[in-house]
């Protein structure tokens, strides 16, 4: 646990070689910031060593009521100083996606360079139609988010519920319409097992980590993506059920200099397991 803005505690997860340039992950939503193994020794045969961390509301990080995107700059900040790290990488996932170019927007040249693999595009994006393409499950999670508190809080009981008693071999029932054929088959064994993990812990406490990531993802991220300045690579698969392609195209054509990787034969989650090491080669890369 390190101590976070406002003597809020945060639950951190440091994987990799100790001399290694370091890796700020951001997990999806729901997610606990706990981190695949392949995907972390992918990193440490670069040299690369990852830090991910539970945002507020999450396993065992105190709850952060009403935070932006936006804020999660902070949050890096304080672990990147306690840790003694003076730059870093930053990747985010899906709902992790916009904290990544959050740190890559707030934090100057501390950030090296960042990917986003999968992540949404700003609610508001002019011209983007932010639900087209999603499938059922997000549809209906989304328009919980946008009739109100008291509607969300209801429907992410009842889907924390399910979760809560889902194992990797029923995992595909629970996400049924968000998977494409290779999402389906992306989901399966080890990665199947680790990503029902990931979110019970994250769930364990309550629902609260996920509501607050629908309502920041929801809201104003208190930041515009056309201030980065830093270099990012916008990862997105044409098969995405779960983050419509779109996303991926809109970040690619407003973030400044953006360097896009948008992958026709790749899903949600598929293109982190197959491209991740390519992931961390842009990233070493751009910097």
């Amino acid at each position: 646990m390190i101590g976070g803005p406002g003597g809020r505690e945060l639950e951190v997860e440091v994987t990799g070689p100790d001399d290694g340039r370091a890796v700020v992950y951001h997990s999806g939503t729901p997610g606990a910031g706990t981190l695949f193994a392949p995907l972390v020794d992918a990193g440490a045969a670069k040299g690369l060593r990852h830090i991910a961390y539970a945002r507020p509301g999450y396993a065992r990080s105190d709850r952060h009521a009403g935070r932006t995107v936006a804020d999660c700059a902070a949050d890096v900040t304080a672990i990147a100083d306690e840790l003694g790290i003076d730059q870093f990488f930053t990747v985010g996932v899906s709902g992790g996606g916009p904290h990544a170019l959050a740190c890559a927007a707030l934090l100057g040249e501390r950030v090296l360079a960042a990917a986003s693999i999968g992540g949404v595009a700003p609610h508001d994006a002019r011209g983007l139609d932010w639900t087209a393409g999603m499938g059922q499950e997000n549809v209906d999670e989304f328009a919980a988010a946008d009739a109100g508190p008291e509607e969300l809080r209801e429907y992410l009981e009842r889907q924390r519920e399910q979760m809560l008693a889902a194992s990797g071999e029923d995992i595909h029932t629970s996400l049924e319409s968000l998977l494409s054929d290779v999402d389906r088959s992306a989901l399966s064994g080890a990665f199947a097992e680790y990503l029902v993990g990931d979110v019970q812990r994250a769930l364990a406490p309550g629902i609260w980590g996920w509501f607050d990531d629908d309502i920041a993802h929801f809201s104003d991220w208190g930041f515009d993506v056309d201030a980065i300045t830093r270099p990012v690579a916008v990862w997105q698969g044409r098969l995405d059920l779960f983050v419509p392609f779109a996303h991926g195209q809109w970040l690619a054509a407003n973030v400044p200099n953006a360097q896009p990787q948008l992958l026709d034969d790749q899903g949600h989650l598929s293109i982190s397991l197959a491209r991740y090491g390519d992931v961390l080669d842009a990233l070493i890369a751009a910097a």
